[in-house]
């Protein structure tokens, strides 16, 4: 089940990217290029053979629009894993950069790569990767879903395998 979802992501990172192309219709629209920032609450379910059941978190995205189609992006919050049997949860604080791409419209592509900073003690810097689907409003509301993967030092209090989550986020963006 890994090797699929991260082929999964890898695949959708790679049709994104290689759709920038395709441009989306306006009509007479103020220009969507500038700086952006969302404000988002993300929910989760944990993948087959991970340790974690759910999680729950919160985040800021600054988004850098280079073209219509092709942006940068800054994301950084809190994220908790919230363990299956009694098991240590894991706490932490993600810091990634991605691109996003608009193939369509205002349908969006994201791929991201970062670190998670544990908040236990004596626990490790995670690897943090991400691909996922979402869809920006003009009214400033984003719906995405994403598969995160993470990989921590094996050294760490919180060690797991490699692990991953299905998530959710809800978030409202406006122009800075």
């Amino acid at each position: 089940m890994r090797k699929i979802t991260k082929l999964f992501a890898v695949a959708t990172m790679f049709v994104a990217l290689g759709t920038t192309g395709l441009k989306a219709q306006t009509m007479g629209e103020e220009s969507p290029i500038g700086v952006r920032l969302g404000i988002g609450v993300s929910g989760g379910i944990g993948e087959d053979g991970s340790p974690f059941k759910n999680s729950y978190g919160a985040d800021a995205r600054l988004q850098l629009d280079l073209t219509k189609q092709v942006s940068i992006t800054a994301t950084g919050g809190y994220t908790r894993l919230i363990a299956k049997d009694n098991g240590t949860d894991y706490d932490f604080i993600p810091a990634k950069g991605g691109i996003k791409v608009f193939p369509i419209g205002s349908m969006y592509a994201l791929g991201e790569i970062g670190a998670g900073f544990a908040i236990k003690d004596n626990s490790k810097t995670a690897l943090i990767w991400s691909g996922g689907l979402g869809y920006a409003w003009k009214g400033g509301l984003d719906i995405s879903a994403r598969y995160e993967g993470y990989n921590q030092d094996s050294s760490s209090s919180t060690y797991q395998p490699a692990n991953g989550q299905f998530a959710l986020r809800l978030a409202y963006g406006f122009k800075l």
